[in-house]
This record gives structure tokens, sequence and C-alpha cells, in this order.
């Protein structure tokens, strides 16, 4: 997706229309952990602290304070029958009013979490592919679409960094640490030297390939005879991607399936 800093940067203009709430305490049973945060604007929001009725009423709140104009407010909601919910903890929020200092200050923090976020690469951008980066778009990942095809990537509409490039596999070599490969490209002698060499990185979190129990085949023994890839390697290959559980096999299904997979082994790693 387009860089979360610069997401965050376009809602706070102009700054002082936002108000931010935060979790200042978070006590028993609750949605989200103390120190998260949303913003409220007269007409939209960013983020979220979670919490149905919480959230509503937080919000509300926040709106009257950029109807009155005032800079900040306190909250403390126990979450319970009283308000419709059986969470059981209680929730302290402060509501205080954007200006420009806290701004860049909100901004410059989330760069830097953004600079920490674990990468996926999705190499292909056919019909699974592209449905794959709009699936991943709103995780917590630096989601990369790779192709060599320009106008297939010109058609993705996902908001992701996207890369035109003729050599797809030396991408994976400048990766970060953790990083999850899945691919999805036009052909299968490209797919195989991709996941060669996203093979050669032990630190990968998931190594992926679309495909069959035939294509799986078909690789391992070009894998081991041709390649001379180490057989044991082939357990960190999931192939075919997205389970065999759910035998619907439409691109926005297979990566449904797929984004629960990488998200989860990116999480494990």
């Amino acid at each position: 997706m387009a860089p979360r800093a610069a997401q965050l940067s376009r809602f706070l203009k102009p700054a002082d229309a936002t108000i931010k709430i935060e979790v200042s305490t978070a006590r028993g049973s609750t949605p989200r952990e103390a120190g998260t945060w949303m913003l409220v604007s007269s007409d939209d929001i960013f983020g979220t602290i979670g919490g149905g009725r919480l959230e509503m009423m937080a919000i509300d709140e926040a709106r009257s304070l950029l109807a009155t104009g005032d800079s900040s407010g306190t909250m403390t909601v126990p979450l319970g029958p009283e308000i419709g919910q059986c969470c059981g903890g209680n929730v302290a929020l402060t509501l205080r009013r954007m200006d420009d200092t806290t701004a860049l200050a909100l901004v410059s923090e989330r760069r830097q979490q953004d600079a920490m976020l674990p990468e996926a690469y999705v190499f292909g951008a056919g019909h699974v592919g592209k449905a794959l980066a709009r699936a991943l778009s709103p995780l917590p990942l630096t989601t990369v679409l790779v192709e060599t095809r320009a106008d297939e990537l010109a058609k993705a509409t996902a908001d992701v960094d996207k890369r035109l490039v003729a050599m797809p596999e030396t991408l994976i070599k400048t990766a970060k640490n953790g990083s999850a490969y899945v691919v999805l490209t036009h052909d299968h002698a490209l797919d195989f030297l991709i996941v060669q060499t996203a093979l050669a990185r032990p630190d990968a979190a998931y190594v992926g390939m679309i495909g069959s129990k035939t294509k799986r085949a078909s690789f391992a023994s070009w894998y081991t005879k041709e390649a001379g890839g180490e057989r044991q390697n082939l357990e960190r290959l999931v192939c075919p991607i997205g389970g065999s559980t759910v035998r619907d096999k439409r691109p926005e299904v297979i990566a449904a399936l797929a984004a629960a997979e990488i998200m989860t082994a990116v999480a494990s790693a």
C-alpha cells in the first residue's frame, strides 16, 4: 500500500480539524491496549480503538470537541451492560486536538513504524496476483507487487509498491530478513527460478507458489536434479498456496486464503 505515513499526513490536513483519541489506560478485558489511537475529523476517521459502542461514544465526543472548539477531553468507560458490551474491562481515553507540531511528530513516528514492517513480495500481476495484492494492502506489511509486463502492472489497482523489473528474482537478494515471497507469474520457468532464489534464503518467513500437486512435483524434480537444491528445503515451500480445504479457485478466494497464510507466517517469524 502507499506508505502509511503518507496516508496519515493527508488525513491531518488541516491538523487542527482533527481530534486524536488515545487509550490511556486499559484494565481487564478490553478491545485494544493502552497506547492505541485513532483520529477523528468532522466526517471521517483514521485507525480504530476498537470496541463497537466504545468507539462510537468516543467519536461522538471527539466531534463535540470539534464543534465547540475545545482542545481536549477525557473519558472513562466501563465495558459492561451500561453501554451494551460484555468485555468486563475498563478503558480511559484521552482526546486532544491536533496541531502542526503534534501532527508532524505523529507522522514521524508512523514513518519509523512503516520502515520496520515486514515485506511481502507478490511476483506476478495476473488475476490472482492482483487479488492477492489487494488482500494484503490493508495488512501491517509492506507489499511489493512485481511484474515483468508493463501492461499487466498498469492494470493493478491495489495501493501497494509496484515494481516493473526484467529479472524479478534479483529483488529477493536485497529483501529484508523475514520477508514473505509468493510466486504467481505467467511463466512456470520463471516461477521455478524465483522460488529457487527464495528458498536460498533461510530467513524467509514464507515461500509460496501457486499451482497444483503436479506443479509442485515438477518443481521438486527440477530443483533437486537440475538446480542442485537440497530436498529438505522443499519442506519450506507452500504449494499450492491457500491450502486445499476450500476448493473454490476464484482469484479472490485464493487471495484471501493465501493472505491468511502469509500473515500467520510473518507474525510467527
